[in-house]
């Protein structure tokens, strides 16, 4: 029963996530323009604001695999040890 109410939570939470998401997205359709290293671009805001977002989905989720591989590589060496 808990699992289950467990995985109706993730999803609630996940869609008022993605509604937050594209209504700030919504809001935010002028054009900036962004400096990017030597590059200057002009872009829509809600362009520039989701691609943020993806860049730092994609740091969170390489991070969290580099730091389970660590932990699973460490336990691994220390039944090998033992």
């Amino acid at each position: 029963m808990l699992k289950g109410m467990n995985s109706k939570l993730k999803i609630v939470a996940i869609a008022v996530i993605a509604l937050v998401v594209v209504v700030v997205v919504l809001q935010n359709m002028q054009s900036v323009e962004t400096k990017l290293l030597f590059l200057t671009v002009t872009m829509p805001n809600a362009a520039l604001l989701f691609g943020t977002l993806i860049i730092g989905f994609a740091i969170g989720v390489l991070t969290a695999g580099h730091i389970v591989s660590t932990a699973k590589r460490a336990s691994s060496e220390s039944r090998s040890v033992t």
